[in-house]
């Protein structure tokens, strides 16, 4: 292949002992002058969404030699953001998306592949990987591993954030230790991405409304054969991409983010999702800001409530046709901008109308004219609390708690504030906050599904608030406000909060404010200081060059 990537390997007489290092991996002549293809796996042994990406990877490398390409397989890491959760691992989880994407970068850059396909399925390796294809812009293709299925007992539906929730109800008495030990037996039944629309299904999901995907995969389930099909296919599709030139640049547009917004609000997704797209744009070189997102919230209908924010989970949504229903009724009514290209080589609206759509059933997805809500499923909120914007899962929260006025109960860092929960110091109309847990004063903005489970299982779900400047698993529901910018750390209001000020929340507006007199902030600034952020290594790295959440927690 002649003035492709790999030339740079395999052609002219300078390059002879490139060739005889490729031969030794066992490469013919004929392999040599294909397009050279990058396969990214992030298989692990230890995350059970990446446990069978080895299956998946394989059927990529089909597709790819039956169109005619060489593929060379490589890996990057995965945090598992369940098992990291409530200890320091967690730290780490958000932070290890800027070491994938520059590790894939590295990998590209050293070996000119001619394209990629990416294979993650788990929370931050999806954002990466695509930070790293609109950084790379060489042709590139997404098939993640899929969501696994929900768990049953006995007709009970079980996933993950029922395990957590029922460790609350053990600790409230309402659950025996023995019941818990069967909602861990059943909650995860297979391998994938769990079940419900947490942030991982949710990246994969909007990977697909980007247009970075084919259309299946955000939603068919891992232990499918059709995930197998999907994949041979991706792999055969990178190689025509390679051969039209069809890279990132032409697909991640501003019309693509809009979209993939538009998407995310009608499905209700993770709020670690305005984290993501924020940043993989950033890479993409289009701005998405707290206003854009809220302004696409403001005008979009909520046609999904899968799990936590329902009963219903991926699998469900894949039986009424997934993203590409979804889409297709987003479209008819204007929401979406139908010109923009995806990764199938078509227009998003020429591929919706080649793929068969499904009717929607009304339960698992509405239609545009009889939404949950006529407005999206995340939330912006501004407020002298959160002067720079902080987001919660709105389409997740109690009627009872869109608006809600309390005193705070305030903890720095997240394991006292569990202890504070579990020990029954929490009391109905409290606001717990939660400080110090952003992206430089965590380090690492750790995602919190343990306090707001617990609050859940013991019943004060409808009662009590919790804000945050960390963030939150895509499995949390209720009146959860993560995200607040400025953070502690960097000095915003958050950090000067005491027990018993009032806090005021306002979702259906989107505001949050604290009632404390402007002198007595400004005495509290000075005399209050921050607790000094005591990490060494990648972590001490990252704290001094990640920028807030409310621009994607970057790393600059």
């Amino acid at each position: 292949m002649l003035n492709s990537r790999s030339s740079q390997l395999t052609q002219g007489v300078e390059r002879a002992p490139h060739r005889s290092l490729l031969k030794a991996l066992g490469l013919t002549d004929e392999e040599m002058n294909q397009p050279f293809i990058g396969v990214v796996s992030a298989f692990s042994e230890i995350v059970p969404g990446h446990a069978h990406l080895k299956t998946v990877t394989d059927s990529v490398k089909t597709g790819i030699r039956i169109s005619g390409g060489t593929p060379f397989e490589f890996p990057v890491i995965g945090v598992c953001d369940g098992l990291a959760m409530n200890h320091e691992g967690m730290r780490y989880s958000l932070a290890s998306r800027e070491l994938i994407a520059d590790s894939i970068e590295a990998m590209v850059m050293a070996h000119p592949f001619d394209g990629i396909v990416l294979v993650p399925n788990c929370d931050k390796i999806v954002p990466a990987m695509l930070m790293a294809a609109a950084r790379l812009d060489i042709p590139a293709i997404v098939v993640s591993g899929g969501p696994m299925l929900a768990g049953n007992h006995r007709g009970k539906v079980l996933d993950l954030s029922a395990v957590f929730e029922a460790v609350g109800k053990v600790n409230a008495g309402v659950l025996s230790v023995d019941e818990l030990s069967v909602y861990e037996e059943e909650a995860c039944p297979t391998c994938g991405s769990c079940s419900g629309m947490y942030t991982a299904n949710s990246m994969n999901c909007m990977t697909e409304a980007l247009g970075m995907a084919l259309p299946g995969n955000g939603t068919i389930p891992a232990v499918y054969s059709k995930r197998q099909r999907l994949a041979k296919e991706s792999g055969m599709r990178i190689v025509k991409m390679v051969e039209e030139g069809l890279t990132p640049s032409k697909i991640m547009t501003k019309d693509a983010f809009h979209n993939a917004l538009t998407a995310d609000m009608a499905l209700g997704c993770s709020t670690n999702t305005v984290l993501h797209l924020t940043a993989i744009a950033n890479e993409a070189g289009v701005t998405i800001d707290l206003d854009i997102v809220d302004a696409i919230s403001n005008q979009t209908p909520n046609l999904c409530r899968l799990s936590p924010a329902g009963a219903d989970h991926i699998e469900d949504l894949y039986h009424v046709g997934g993203i590409q229903t979804l889409l297709y009724q987003l479209n008819v009514a204007k929401y979406l901008k139908g010109d923009v290209l995806t990764v199938s080589g078509l227009s998003l609206q020429s591929q919706l109308m080649k793929h068969p759509i499904k009717s929607v059933d009304g339960k698992v997805m509405r239609s545009v004219d009889a939404p949950y809500s006529h407005k999206g499923g995340i939330k912006v909120l501004w407020g002298n609390l959160a002067k720079d914007g902080a987001v919660v899962k709105q389409s997740a929260v109690l009627p009872s708690m869109m608006e809600h006025t309390g005193p705070a109960r305030v903890y720095d860092g997240e394991a006292t504030a569990v202890k504070a929960i579990l020990s029954g110091e929490i009391k109905s109309g409290d606001v717990i906050v939660i400080r110090y847990e952003g992206p430089k004063g965590g380090p690492g903005m750790p995602e919190m599904l343990t306090p707001t489970s617990a609050l859940v299982g013991m019943g004060l779900d409808d009662s009590v608030a919790l804000i945050t400047d960390g963030r939150f698993s895509g499995a949390t529901k209720g009146a959860a406000i993560g995200h607040i910018s400025p953070e502690a750390q960097a000095g915003g209001d958050i950090a000067y909060l005491m027990d018993g000020d009032l806090i005021e929340i306002d979702i259906s507006l989107g505001t949050i404010n604290h009632k404390i007199e402007d002198a007595i902030i400004s005495n509290r600034r000075d005399q209050m200081t921050h607790r000094p952020v005591q990490v060494k290594g990648y972590l001490a790295k990252y704290a001094r060059h990640v920028s807030s959440a409310a621009e994607g927690a970057i790393y600059r």
